[in-house]
């Protein structure tokens, strides 16, 4: 199987540009594999779940569209709400159809490479607490997310409490339970495994806490999902 790094990008702009269909496929040594529709990364405001819908009306000032994917959240804040609006992704394949799309800034950055540039607010969707990785890397996102936000600036990230996957077992307490590990699939090539981050909202409110941080859990999903405010105190 092929290697390739940018298996969103690649997936995207199949879909976009041959109306190709060919879902993602997700790989965890912990869980059977899962999907992610190629189609969902396409969906207009009155497809979203209820907490992303919450988080692009709570949205305010200059934004910053963290993982943007093919821009779907960014095209509603430009367009329907008139917001100043940067989309930035990891996924060159990603920005080039946010941008086709018509999402008038967009960069292949990741949100660690952002300098001298401040925010009202850091939009983080599709388990945005996801791209922190570990928890041991919640004290760099917290000192980071800081610099990046103007005075009164916020932070909107959804996440979920994996806990309900061990009702029959005692998660590993080596680690934490949300620390997982994927790789994705399309087609005949494959992604590299890389660290991704779930977090409850309790032990959320705590690291915030302990970093300056207010956190406040505005909406609750229908699947043990969760949207969250965070404001630098």
């Amino acid at each position: 199987m092929d290697k390739n790094k940018d298996i969103f990008g690649t997936a995207i702009k199949a879909f976009y540009k041959e109306n190709d269909p060919t879902d993602i496929i997700v790989h965890s040594p912990d869980f059977d594999n899962d999907i992610i529709p190629i189609d969902y990364l396409f969906r207009a405001y009155e497809d979203m779940p209820g907490v992303e819908q919450k988080a692009l009306d709570l949205c305010r000032g200059k934004v910053l569209d963290v993982g943007c994917g093919a821009g779907s959240h960014a095209l509603f804040l430009q367009n329907e709400r008139n917001l100043d609006i940067k989309a930035i992704d990891t996924s060159p394949g990603a920005i080039e159809i946010a941008e086709i799309r018509g999402v008038k800034e967009t960069v292949c950055q990741d949100f660690y490479e952002i300098e001298n540039e401040k925010f009202d607010t850091i939009l983080m969707l599709m388990n945005g607490s996801g791209i922190i990785g570990k928890l041991k890397n919640l004290n760099l996102f917290f000192e980071h997310s800081r610099t990046v936000l103007n005075e009164g600036g916020q932070i909107l990230m959804d996440s979920s409490d994996l806990i309900y996957l061990f009702e029959d077992e005692k998660p590993d307490l080596e680690k934490y339970y949300g620390e997982l590990e994927y790789k994705l699939s399309y087609k005949n090539a494959e992604s590299d495994y890389f660290d991704w981050l779930y977090i409850d909202a309790r032990l959320l409110e705590e690291k915030a806490k302990e970093h300056n941080f207010r956190c406040e859990i505005i909406q609750k999903g229908e699947h043990f999902d969760y949207l969250a405010i965070l404001n630098p105190l």
